[in-house]
């Protein structure tokens, strides 16, 4: 067990919470220590940090300060339940980039860093570097899609129609049937996930725990995705960079994996606009390269950071 460097929360004035609001981060290593820090972004919407913590190799294999938090309205950061719904005024992209704006001031990073944004963390991470901020150096964008509908599309035609039949067949007619909440439902999801989230068997216990997190407060994952990775219903639904990307300014590392829910096609508008990005794709991983391939995955990451 790592134990991290400074554990804390940042005040966060969330605009419509009604009440006050907190994100709780955690950093492991010294971020005045003259290496940029790097700050890694969850995915979900709706997760937590914990399935991103083989991260802390960076730290401990590398020497590189890295900083976990969890984004408002998951793990430990400030819970609202009552906003359950509400995507058009309150979950928006806008709420979670302030709130990563005002988490770098907090930290008094702002001038110098580096973000690697997983999955949904990916998206917000792009979105953030379209803005360039000046303190932004490099980004690192891992199993993200550039475009929601291209990654629904590629779920549904390349991975799912993949799937045994039987799994398969469940899948498209509960959907079709709006029987979503059923176990028979529930029950084919994970063989799609077993196979295009995460292939270990077990799962790593970090990984685990975010999903016992996201299933104890569904609040953001519903609102903004949906009842599974590749049925998105939610606010997400129509969400796109393809626009943005080009104004992306900054060295950019793209990673997924051969066997991603984040399929290729879903990735290459990434590849195609940012002017300064190269791509790696992991052959024996799918969304979480990070635990499937941990080693080469830290070791490539650091590379990137050090060039």
């Amino acid at each position: 067990m790592v134990t991290p460097t400074t554990t804390g929360t940042a005040k966060f004035d969330a605009k419509g919470a009604g009440k006050p609001c907190e994100t709780w981060y955690q950093v492991y290593g010294n971020l005045k220590s003259g290496v940029t820090p790097v700050v890694a972004l969850h995915g979900g919407p709706g997760s937590t940090h914990h399935y991103i913590l083989s991260l802390i190799d960076l730290w401990t294999k590398y020497s590189i300060p890295i900083v976990f938090y969890d984004q408002l309205g998951n793990g430990k950061s400030t819970h609202l339940p009552e906003k359950t719904g509400d995507a058009g005024s309150f979950w928006t992209e806008e709420l979670f980039l302030d709130e990563l704006d005002n988490l770098l001031r907090h930290l008094g990073i702002q001038d110098e860093y580096v973000i690697l944004g997983q999955s949904w963390g990916g998206m917000l991470a792009a979105r953030h570097a379209t803005r360039q901020p000046k303190g932004l150096k490099r980004l690192v964008i891992s199993d993200s899609p550039a475009s929601m509908p291209l990654f629904v599309k590629a779920a549904n035609e390349e991975l799912i129609a993949k799937l045994p039949p039987d799994a398969r067949d469940v899948i498209i007619k509960n959907e079709a049937a709006g029987t979503i909440d059923s176990q028979e439902y529930k029950d084919a999801v994970q063989v799609f996930y077993k196979r295009h989230l995460c292939r270990l068997d077990p799962w790593p216990a970090e990984v685990i725990e975010s999903f016992d997190y996201m299933e104890r407060d569904t609040t953001v994952y519903l609102t903004m995705n949906g009842p599974s990775e590749f049925h998105v219903i939610g606010s997400l639904k129509n969400w796109s960079i393809i626009d943005e990307a080009h104004k992306i300014n900054v060295p950019t590392f793209l990673l997924n994996g051969a066997y991603d829910e984040a399929a290729d096609s879903s990735v290459m508008p990434f590849f195609k606009l940012i002017p300064k990005v190269k791509w790696f794709t992991f052959a024996e991983s799918s969304h979480m390269p990070h635990w499937e391939e941990r080693e080469k995955y830290m070791k490539l990451v650091a590379d990137f950071l050090g060039d």
